[in-house]
């Protein structure tokens, strides 16, 4: 089986533990930032008292629970159900995903060390625990449905579907009026089913990244240097894109809703790594070379996520 040349471009930050989402116990409690009021604008304009918009909150402790919980902890005031796994390491480990909090902890641990381990982290914890949850409340919004007139993002802006019988199979891109969206046609009559619709829309979608990523892998292989092979398209959950030691590029088409320039950070970040293995800084240098601003994009990728397909 090949090797593979990278570690997973993922949905998540980059490599330092409180950035993607992970946390040791034996690590320094990272420092809080300031945060800004949390009275809602609206609240404010319609002359509540920032005391009375804030009550709520303190009425109903806030609350996360993981759904392969087994514990709880109280921690500042929040409940945090965790899904708690021992494993052979030496130290308490913690990660914040999708689904909640997950704690790995040595079998000499104790419940009480795991408690404890976790108030010490308690800052860390409740910020990471608010931000999934607020990037699961964008996804949910961002949901598409599938009917005629349905937005969703393509290349960074909006794309209008149009069930046209009189359209080929293939669906036709056409361009957008005055002030409106771009426009894809596909050949369904108005009675079509929602997975029918979305079934036309993904096929069409997978080409045009087919079309898009290839063009994108022939302008930055020649600027790093490099020789790419073949071109897969993944549908996976987490991972962006990866590359083998043969050269072959596995590319989500899923990014074809975000704008070009984050999509070219990705493939860069792809065909880097057939120079350099690892997220060294020399790997993290190969890719400022033809993509200089590629932290801001790839907070971009991760503050924006691409809306879900049912």
């Amino acid at each position: 089986m090949q090797r593979f040349v990278q570690l997973a471009l993922d949905l998540f930050d980059p490599p330092a533990a409180a950035s993607v989402g992970q946390a040791d116990s034996r690590q320094k409690k990272p420092q809080e930032p300031k945060e800004q009021s949390s009275v809602a604008p609206e609240n404010i304009a319609n002359g509540a008292p920032p005391e009375a918009a804030r009550l709520p909150d303190m009425l109903a402790p806030a609350s996360f629970r993981h759904p392969r919980a087994n514990r709880e902890v109280l921690l500042d005031g929040a409940v945090v159900a965790y899904a708690l796994q021992r494993a052979r390491r030496r130290s308490i480990g913690f990660t914040v995903g999708a689904d909640g909090l997950s704690v790995r902890a040595p079998a000499w641990a104790t419940l009480t060390a795991v408690d404890a381990a976790l108030r010490g982290k308690s800052g860390w914890i409740l910020r990471k625990l608010g931000e999934a949850r607020e990037r699961q409340q964008r996804l949910e919004h961002a949901r598409i449905v599938w009917r005629d007139g349905a937005l969703l993002p393509y290349l960074g802006a909006p794309l209008r579907i149009v069930l046209d019988p009189a359209q080929s199979a293939a669906g036709q891109l056409r361009e957008a009026g005055e002030g409106g969206a771009r426009q894809l046609h596909i050949g369904l009559p108005a009675s079509a089913q929602p997975e029918q619709i979305r079934d036309a829309v993904q096929a069409w979608l997978m080409r045009s990244a087919r079309r898009h990523f290839t063009a994108r892998l022939e302008h930055f292989a020649p600027l790093l240097g490099v020789r790419w092979t073949r071109l897969r398209l993944s549908s996976a959950q987490t991972r962006w894109g990866s590359a083998r030691a043969d050269g072959s590029i596995n590319l989500n088409w899923r990014l074809l809703h975000y704008p070009g320039t984050v999509i070219d950070y990705v493939v860069a970040h792809e065909l880097a790594h057939l120079r350099v293995m690892d997220h060294s800084p020399r790997f993290w240098d190969t890719v400022r070379t033809v993509v200089p601003d590629y932290a801001a994009l790839r907070r971009h990728l991760h503050d924006e996520p691409a809306p879900l397909w049912d």
